[in-house]
């Protein structure tokens, strides 16, 4: 496959961007999104970020996230987090992939960004660039159009040695994209599917082991 031209300077935000959300914990939520009823702590999930390259292998890049009861009508949901509804990798790389996509073909986009050092197929870039999400901000950088959501996070990277970023400047960083997370519309919803998620996840990353 022929490299692209991608200047190095692009590649550093970008991977610094995405790499932030390495372990963060979100755990705020202030209220039940489908009644308005308050909520207590149920438990913790991981949640797969993104797939970074890292030393020429795949490497899974894991957030962590609460979940919360409802008292009130028992719906189990996740704090405010760092995904759209309904996607399996976090939203500054569909951010990425949506903004990306407007320029070049699908699966140019897939290899852009491999070479930046994400991992994403074509068929996942396609689905992005379909569903309907809340419009994505952007500014073009080295000739690039990039999301804002990327070019804000990277002015959060450089905490200090020691130091890690919390969920909630993560969010801000990133635009706050579960605030347009539709409620569930049944008892158990989101944990169901969030579940079926994670074993698929599992499955595949088994699959791949020696």
């Amino acid at each position: 496959m022929q490299q692209l031209r991608i200047p190095p300077l692009l590649v550093d935000i970008v991977q610094s961007s995405i790499s932030v959300f390495d372990r963060v914990v979100f755990d705020k939520r202030d209220a039940c999104p489908a009644c308005g009823g308050s909520v207590s702590g149920y438990d913790t999930r991981k949640k797969q970020f993104a797939v970074m390259l890292k030393d020429g292998r795949p490497c899974p890049l894991n957030v962590f996230v609460k979940r919360f009861s409802c008292r009130q009508c028992g719906i189990v949901c996740f704090a405010d987090e760092p995904f759209y509804p309904d996607t399996r990798n976090g939203s500054p790389v569909v951010d990425l992939c949506r903004t990306l996509s407007m320029t070049m073909p699908f699966h140019r986009t897939a290899a852009y960004l491999a070479q930046i050092g994400i991992i994403i197929d074509r068929g996942t870039v396609r689905n992005y660039a379909h569903r309907v999400f809340p419009e994505i901000p952007t500014t073009d950088l080295f000739g690039v159009r990039l999301p804002l959501s990327v070019v804000s996070l990277s002015a959060i990277t450089d905490t200090g040695e020691g130091s890690r970023v919390i969920g909630t400047e993560a969010l801000a960083a990133c635009g706050f994209p579960s605030a347009c997370r539709a409620p569930s519309d049944r008892p158990g919803f989101s944990e169901e599917w969030n579940e079926r998620e994670e074993e698929e996840q599992e499955e595949k990353w088994q699959s791949k082991s020696p």
